[in-house]
């Protein structure tokens, strides 16, 4: 395990549920990935994430999924693209993702608690 974190450390980071609304390909990208444009509703708005989840989904079976996100990173270049949330998962044994999501339709921007 590692190291423990206070709870005002918790809640410095902002999980919140987005839809995902548009998948391309990365092809400039190191490693396998997607580029996705993610709608976390009004307040703040579509955002970009790379995601190197092509493995274990399809473009198809993506639209209209529903993922949770770090939306408080600051933006990262990945190759040609800037990535501006983190797209969270959990990672397989053999270094596949699969997508953390919730488990029934919520509102986008909802927030973790």
């Amino acid at each position: 395990m590692s190291e423990q974190i206070t709870w005002q450390d918790f809640e410095k980071v902002e999980l919140r549920a987005g839809t995902i609304v548009e998948i391309n390909d990365f092809p400039k990208a190191r490693k396998p990935a997607y580029k996705l444009l993610i709608d976390f509703g009004p307040e703040i708005g579509i955002k970009r994430s790379s995601a190197q989840i092509t493995k274990l989904y399809t473009k198809e079976e993506l639209l209209g999924k529903q993922v949770i996100c770090v939306t408080n990173f600051p933006p990262r270049q990945i190759a040609d693209f800037m990535s501006e949330v983190l797209t969270t998962g959990f990672i397989l044994e053999n270094g596949e993702v699969v997508l953390s999501e919730p488990q029934q339709k919520v509102p986008n921007g909802s927030r973790l608690a």
